[in-house]
């Protein structure tokens, strides 16, 4: 079995789900950060190390170690503004020579399109506050890339579902609202969905520095489309709608600024890959069989 050395700046559940799905066909030899002191850990048969990072805090370990990583993902978002991987490793990544470098960015730097379609040569335009911060970013690590020639990739990822995290178990849970705003277009995509197109990038052909992609499925919609599918799926009853001005949370508030439907073409095209989980409806299935 192929070895793979894999550096993992945060180790959420995106990072967990790629060394889970890397684990089936590679021998696995991982790092990643936490906020926690550094300590050995295990995860999938994996004995790995987890370097202590919280914000300009870090295990020096980290600026030695990193150069043994041939393989390097990046999925710590901007904190207060500013990127903290790219604030404490800058000048480590420039001098790197890693074979694949991947920055997890959002969709939300498109910013507000009126419900029409977006692509990676759209407009950036982002509303928020997160928006300007991965846009920030994202131009930082852009400029890395090509001032370096480093194989530095960015995947703009949609609203992030998975078999942990899902509309079915804020609905058991109670916490789900449904706001009332019919047009108000998104996209979304199955964490093993981001899992298996990062996989594929591991090929040296499809490494072009400085490269944007969007991941995204196949069908945008509102939040009140899907509500109506999951209350069914569960068999229970919904919620009254809350209005936009009733809001209480910031984040949810932020969300409902932008309205856009974002295309994913680029990674059809380029990888030529058939997502598993084309919209929320196989998605939320195949969620709900493991559910009960």
């Amino acid at each position: 079995m192929k070895k793979i050395n894999i550096f993992c700046f945060g180790f959420g559940q995106v990072a967990k789900n790629f060394v889970y799905n890397l684990n089936k066909t590679y021998d696995v030899n991982l790092a990643t950060t936490s906020r926690d002191k550094t300590q050995k850990k295990k995860i999938y048969g994996i004995n790995y190390h987890s370097y202590h990072f919280l914000d300009d805090s870090f295990d020096r370990e980290i600026l030695k170690k990193i150069k043994n990583y041939d393989y390097i993902l990046v999925s710590i978002p901007p904190k207060n503004g500013i990127d903290i991987v790219i604030k404490n490793f800058q000048e480590t990544f420039e001098i790197l020579k890693s074979n694949w470098i991947t920055y997890l960015s959002a969709t939300s730097v498109y910013g507000d399109h009126n419900g029409e379609w977006v692509d990676e040569n759209s407009k950036v335009n982002p509303l928020t506050e997160n928006g300007k911060s991965r846009l920030n970013a994202e131009k930082i690590w852009i400029n890395i890339a090509k001032k370096k020639n480093l194989p530095i990739q960015i995947f703009r990822l949609s609203g992030i579902y998975s078999q942990e995290r899902n509309i079915l178990e804020k609905i058991k849970s109670g916490s789900h609202q449904i706001i009332n705003k019919p047009n108000h277009f998104f996209s979304r995509i199955h964490v093993e969905d981001i899992s298996n197109v990062l996989k594929i990038t591991l090929d040296s052909k499809y490494i072009k520095p400085g490269e944007i992609y969007n991941l995204s499925d196949d069908y945008p919609c509102s939040n009140i489309e899907i509500a109506n599918y999951a209350y069914e799926m569960m068999k229970v009853s919904k919620p009254k709608m809350i209005e936009i001005n009733e809001i209480k949370n910031e984040m949810l508030r932020n969300f409902y600024k932008d309205s856009k439907k974002v295309s994913n073409k680029k990674i059809k095209e380029v990888f030529s890959y058939k997502l598993k989980f084309p919209t929320y409806k196989e998605g939320l299935s195949g969620i709900y069989d493991h559910f009960i």
